[in-house]
């Protein structure tokens, strides 16, 4: 993918900030992806699980900590993707490792509830065993899906409230710099939030959708595609929380979450 002209740069962070995500396709090239769906055949196969015999997909869901490797670093380290991190973020606020990380959801076609579909946003730090959230978003400047084989509408895609991003922080706010357990989040949300637009993130392998930390969202099922969907979800971390001061050099993630608290 070639580097996007600064007024198309401009016009996606206008989006991000208004819809709470955007998708850059094409960021990570073909041959990464097929060298990365490569290992992530064989993970599963190390679980009993082989991605080309439908007979041993007895689970709707399996889930493991996406792969390291050569593979992965290419992927995560993508230069439309640094070039968007730090459009977002800010150039130098944010955690560049090499890989991808984050959790990877192997979902196959099944009509059985995967139990884990339910909107959310995603927690960023422990507390007590637990993934908690707060307004400041510390440890997560982004929430990223990388799609590592082709996702359609039938494919179990994940779901997206379009905008809610702008409806967490007024509920985050009041638990301050503790912050609050991430199941906790969704059921103290206005009725508006469930009434916003919904998109669904399909696309090809390789595409990524970039999120706000802060964004709704909530797997899809049933699954009543072909073959497995394979998307990684790691978030991208940031050196500091947000100060949550408005000023000239306030990263476009910070500016929605200031958006929001209005």
């Amino acid at each position: 993918m070639g580097k996007r002209p600064k007024e198309g740069v401009a016009a996606s962070i206008r989006d991000f900030c208004a819809d709470g995500f955007l998708v850059l396709r094409g960021a990570v090239a073909p041959d990464i992806v097929c060298a990365c769906v490569e290992v992530i055949e064989k993970e599963l196969r190390d679980r009993a699980v082989d991605p080309r015999d439908p007979a041993t997909w007895t689970e709707p869901v399996v889930r493991f900590p996406c792969p390291e490797g050569p593979a992965f670093a290419a992927a995560g380290t993508s230069p439309a993707l640094g070039e968007m991190y730090d459009a977002l973020l800010g150039r130098g606020n944010w955690v560049q490792r090499a890989g991808v990380g984050g959790t990877l959801p192997v979902r196959f076609p099944s009509m059985r509830d995967p139990g884990d579909a339910g909107w959310h946003i995603d927690g960023s730090y422990d507390v007590d065993g637990k993934w908690w959230v707060n307004v400041h978003s510390r440890r997560r400047g982004l929430l990223a899906l990388f799609l590592f084989t082709d996702v359609g509408a039938v494919d179990a895609p994940t779901e997206i409230l379009v905008g809610s991003h702008l409806d967490v922080p007024r509920v985050l706010a009041p638990f301050g710099e503790r912050g609050v357990f991430f199941g906790d989040v969704a059921g103290n949300l206005p009725a508006s939030t469930f009434e916003r637009p919904r998109a669904r993130a399909t696309g090809r392998a390789g595409d990524v959708y970039l999120c706000h930390p802060f964004l709704v969202h909530r797997a899809t099922w049933p699954h009543l595609g072909s073959g497995p969907r394979m998307v990684a979800q790691p978030g991208i971390a940031q050196h500091e929380p947000f100060a949550l001061r408005d000023g000239p050099g306030v990263c476009a993630v910070e500016r929605a979450i200031l958006r929001g608290l209005e």
